[in-house]
Parts: C-alpha cells; sequence; structure tokens
C-alpha cells in the first residue's frame, strides 16, 4: 500500500505530459480523499484505503488522456469566485477576465447599471460583475437549461442575489429590455480548426465554442441585434479570437457602433471588443 508521498511521486511521472503535472496529482489526490493539499504535506507517510487508491488512479488516467483538472474536480476560480462547472459549459479562463474589467471600467460611474451577460454558461461574468456592483441588476441568458441551472447554482452558493437567469438565445429573452451594456463570450471557433482536436478544448461543449462564416456568426448576430436593447451611450463588449479584431470591429462599425476599440490581454493579444451606441 503506497503513501501519500509515493502516490504523489507516482502521479506526477504519470502525468509527465502536463505542464504541471505535480500540481494536478496532488489537487487529484486530494479529492480522492476529499480533503486539501495543505493536509498531503502535513501527512505525507498516510496511507489512503484501497477505494481511495483506486479512485485515485481512475482520476489519474482521465486527466492523462487530456481530461481537464477542472471537470475532473468539478471546480474553477473565476475573478476570486469558487465556481462549480460540469461539462454542460465551458471552463472560465483567466482571458475573458479582461471582458469583467473593461465593464466594470467603463461603467464606473452608473450605480445602477443594468447589464446583460449572454451566454452565460456557468455564471463566470455574470456573477463577476455582480459581485464587485451589488447594486447593479445583472442578466444572464443561456440556451441551454443545464447552464443555466449550474449557474444558479453558483449564484445561490456565492450567496449573489443581483443576477436574474433568463432561458433563451442571445438576446432573444430581453424583449423590451434596455441595457446600460451588453458583454458576452460567444462561440468564435472557426468550423474544422485543428485545436478542436487539441487541449481541454476537446472535452467542452462544441456548440459553446464553434461557430460559422470563420467563427463570426455568433459575433455578428450579436452585435446586429444589440443596438435595439442598449440606452444610447451604452456599450458592446465582446471577448473574441485573437486574430479576429480587424474584422470585428469592421463588424460593430457596420453595425453603427461608434468609439469602437479593441483590448489586449495580458499576453498582448486582441481580446475584447467593445463600442458605443449613440442613439
Amino acid at each position: 500500500m503506497a503513501t501519500i508521498k509515493q502516490l504523489i511521486a507516482d502521479g506526477e511521472a504519470a502525468l509527465a505530459c502536463s505542464d504541471s503535472a505535480r500540481l494536478d496529482a496532488e489537487i487529484l489526490l486530494a479529492l480522492s480523499l476529499n480533503n486539501t493539499r495543505t493536509w498531503l504535506y502535513t501527512w505525507p507517510d498516510h496511507v489512503p484505503n484501497l477505494p481511495q487508491q483506486h479512485m485515485y488512479l481512475d482520476l489519474l488516467r482521465r486527466r492523462k488522456a487530456g481530461e481537464p483538472v477542472a471537470y475532473l474536480v468539478h471546480r474553477r476560480e473565476f475573478w476570486g469566485l469558487d465556481l462549480k462547472i460540469d461539462h454542460h459549459v465551458l471552463i472560465p479562463r483567466p482571458e475573458t477576465e479582461l471582458l469583467v474589467q473593461t465593464a466594470l471600467d467603463a461603467l464606473a460611474g452608473n450605480a445602477a447599471a443594468r447589464v446583460a451577460d449572454l451566454g452565460t454558461g456557468s455564471g463566470a461574468i455574470a456573477l463577476a460583475l455582480a459581485s464587485e456592483q451589488p447594486q447593479w441588476q445583472v442578466i444572464a441568458t443561456d440556451i441551454s437549461g443545464e447552464a443555466l441551472e449550474l449557474a444558479r447554482d453558483n449564484a445561490s452558493r456565492l450567496d449573489i442575489t443581483n443576477v436574474i437567469f433568463s432561458p433563451g438565445e442571445w438576446l432573444a429573452p430581453l424583449a423590451g429590455i434596455t441595457l446600460d451594456a451588453i458583454v458576452s463570450n460567444p462561440p468564435y471557433i472557426a468550423e474544422g480548426d485543428p485545436h478542436l482536436a487539441e487541449g481541454d478544448v476537446r472535452f467542452e461543449p462544441v456548440h459553446a465554442l464553434v461557430s460559422a462564416d470563420a467563427g463570426l456568426a455568433d459575433i455578428r448576430r450579436i452585435v446586429e441585434d444589440s443596438p435595439a436593447h442598449l440606452v444610447p451611450g451604452g456599450y458592446l463588449m465582446l471577448e473574441h479570437g485573437y486574430d479576429q479584431g480587424a474584422a470585428v470591429r469592421e463588424i460593430f462599425a457596420a453595425a453603427g457602433f461608434t468609439e469602437v476599440a479593441t483590448h489586449r490581454d495580458l499576453a498582448g493579444l486582441e481580446r475584447v471588443t467593445t463600442g458605443t451606441i449613440t442613439g
């Protein structure tokens, strides 16, 4: 029977293809023992029982096959929030925090803003905004009932009460509603893109990743439908692929948006495009 110290070493060796092999092994072993990583270091000579070791070996097998750690542990941190996730939603990524920060900056002087997050998934963007601005009203839409149920659960666990969850595709649930800002991280990967066969995205929901028209179809639809839902001076803010900035700016301009600009993420890549409706 192996000790915790040995199991971590074996897990690190098994996951040598990962650039975070030891961390992955520690997280998966802690999950198997229903304990924390700190506890593992406190009790390195502890011998887990056979069911615990079998669970750990199964998690290692799945991780070695490429399944993301976030799906294995059903958790992901985003904007300091501990979010529950599953295979019905995308894994929230650090670069998407730029979209949250951009919205907070743009609406900094609006104490009672009404904001919509389209295609909310786990609720990451909506809950981040709502947690920072409890006086705002945030509306989160998603066509997936499973995603909305998960997002509602995250809001409940985090005691965030200023988010309304509405089922439907993009702006469809918002008939008759005007907003100070619309934000979204829509699908923007082109059909047949080779990256779909690599890394974490192999396990993520395709409908949340892939869009027609070279990845721009959903972006175009949101941009064209948004002006009718924005107050004068209202903002549209969309995340997109690193190489889509110029195309997205053209779509914004064609739809009548002004002050169109693209913001770069921490890696220096074009990531979020914004625009304003003047009336």
